[in-house]
């Protein structure tokens, strides 16, 4: 078992950036694959980004590539997701995963463990 604990969300204007974080317990952190998905009102969850166990590869949704970074600290047991010219587009309840199945990154089914979930807000 494997509890994720997001947190970092808030409101932010168009432009602006957010930090989250996602701290992990449980069963060894440095096992999974972490992932960072989203989901806004109305719509699917969608994939934004993951990084691999050993921190070597990451991967972005294209809609965020550039203005994203996923980093963690195998460490502290936490991963992060920076966000930069953050978009109202952006607005959404951002979860963390935990994966250590094969299989595609960006797909939730994957996922073994999910976190509660923050809320992203961008006004505009």
């Amino acid at each position: 078992q494997v509890q994720l604990v997001e947190s970092g969300g808030g409101l932010v204007q168009a432009g602006g950036s957010l930090r989250l974080s996602c701290a992990a317990s449980g069963q060894t952190f440095s096992r999974y694959t972490m992932g960072w998905f989203r989901q806004a009102p109305g719509k699917e969850r969608e994939f934004v980004a993951a990084i691999s166990r050993s921190t070597s590869s990451t991967y972005y949704a294209d809609s965020v590539k550039g203005r994203f970074t996923i980093s963690r600290d195998n460490a502290k047991n936490t991963v992060y997701l920076q966000m930069n010219s953050l978009k109202p587009a952006d607005t959404a309840v951002y979860y963390c995963a935990a994966k250590s199945r094969v299989g595609p990154y960006t797909s939730g089914s994957m996922y073994d463990y999910w976190g509660q979930g923050t809320q992203v807000t961008v006004s505009s």
